[in-house]
């Protein structure tokens, strides 16, 4: 899934539409930038910040992702 395929639940009125929406988005954004770290020493640019940055970051967007797969179960939503 891509960021673009998740605009439809995003807009929906339902809350478990933008629930499922949410976590994509955060997933793929995730992914994209582990898929960053990972290729740290072969980057075609220059980061700003330091990889442990990066790092922190990617430790705290994980958590947020378990945090809502937590809810998902507890409110009965299929990711």
């Amino acid at each position: 899934m891509e960021l673009n395929e998740t605009v439809e639940l995003m807009n929906s009125a339902d809350y478990k539409d933008r629930f499922i929406a949410e976590y994509w988005q955060n997933k793929i954004r995730y992914n994209k930038l582990q898929n960053m770290v990972n290729n740290w020493d072969n980057l075609k640019f220059e980061p700003i910040c330091p990889l442990s940055t990066y790092l922190l970051q990617l430790e705290y967007m994980r958590k947020y992702i378990a945090i809502l797969e937590i809810r998902a179960v507890a409110e009965d939503i299929i990711l």
